[in-house]
């Protein structure tokens, strides 16, 4: 099997397991958090293969007052600074480090979602809040997920950590790796920072064991952003270049962080797939999860091999779309409907 496709299988299953697990070693029946799972999402210079979010499950419920879809950098700054009473926008809002003009557009976007009150008095624009923006979030784990971590993809993978461990964005950091049943799991040899738990994952019956355990960062302490590392060699003595995070950088990008992951769930895979396509299926291993499935390569594939450039490509016969086309489509429309259905019911309060 091509070790991409096996790799974006493992990815899928691992987020699976992490919405009916998770945390790893305790009973979800009697946690209090609530979890929402995303994948393939992060920050301009880093993206995490899954993220969990553990919410206030009261918080969380509140949260969907706002709606399904994000709120931005410039929304959170109105929402969450609206008054009760009515007042002018420039009273009532901190100034937000950019021109008013930007924090007027944001209002009428507010407004426009329904989750913000305006009104005119003279040429004024004065708001009023419709609901308190909860503190929701409680933690962010990030995990990297990495079937068959032999040494090269460990050595990639462990600048990667590197960087995660030094910023503390996320509460804590993983790699998942699948189990290979031996005594001492080959990832604990691995020259992986020590603040990484490591998780060893059985993707046919989803059953997991943590191989370590993880060091919680510090998240609200200052961080610091790696931007380039010594080229290495004998002769090689220059210092990395760094820059610090402030906290308050930190915690409005764990926000965004959420806030997106919030809207999105899981990156679903047939949006940047081809599900269109004769050959597309969707497969389930058991009850609780659907993958994707190519008949023409008879595995699973991966979204750069399901486009329309692939050989192999053929678009669903007009015959399969007569019914309710092109409003409802064929089969393909109905795998996208499916999968966003059981996005949206893992979101409380939608």
């Amino acid at each position: 099997m091509n070790p991409h496709a096996a790799e974006f299988g493992f990815e899928l299953r691992t987020c699976r397991w992490a919405e009916r697990e998770w945390p790893p070693g305790a009973d979800p029946a009697g946690d209090s958090h609530a979890i929402v799972v995303a994948r393939q999402l992060g920050t301009k210079r880093r993206r995490w293969d899954t993220i969990v979010l553990e919410c206030d499950p009261a918080a969380i419920r509140q949260r969907a007052t706002f709606g399904r879809k994000r709120l931005d950098g410039d929304l959170r700054h109105v929402v969450r600074n609206a008054p009760a009473e009515w007042t002018y926008y420039r009273d009532a809002l901190p100034h937000p480090g950019y021109p008013w003009r930007y924090v007027r557009e944001a209002i009428h976007r507010a407004a426009d979602r329904g989750i913000l009150e305006t009104r005119k008095n003279g040429t004024r624009i004065e708001i009023r809040r419709k609901w308190v923006y909860p503190d929701w979030l409680e933690r962010i784990v990030a995990i990297e997920n990495k079937p068959d971590l032999d040494a090269s993809a460990a050595r990639t993978l462990a600048s990667q950590l590197e960087y995660d461990v030094a910023v503390g964005l996320a509460d804590e950091v993983w790699v998942a790796t699948e189990t290979t049943g031996e005594r001492v799991e080959p990832a604990l040899f691995e020259d992986l920072p020590i603040e990484a738990g490591i998780l060893t994952l059985s993707p046919d019956d989803l059953t997991a064991e943590v191989a370590w355990h993880p060091r919680s960062l510090a998240v609200d302490e200052p961080g610091t952003r790696i931007l380039e590392r010594p080229a290495g060699g004998e002769r090689d003595d220059s210092a990395a270049r760094f820059e610090y995070a402030d906290p308050d950088w930190k915690a409005d990008k764990r926000l965004g962080i959420a806030e997106r992951a919030y809207e999105r769930g899981w990156r679903s895979f047939a949006d940047t797939m081809r599900p269109d396509c004769r050959h597309f299926q969707l497969r389930a291993r058991d009850a609780t999860q659907a993958l994707p499935y190519c008949t023409a390569m008879s595995r699973c594939q991966t979204a750069a091999e399901c486009a329309g450039s692939c050989d192999e490509f053929e678009p669903e016969p007009p015959v399969w779309r007569t019914r309710g086309w092109p409003i409802e489509g064929g089969p393909g429309k109905r795998f996208q409907r499916l999968l966003a259905d059981r996005r949206r019911r893992r979101r409380p309060g939608l």
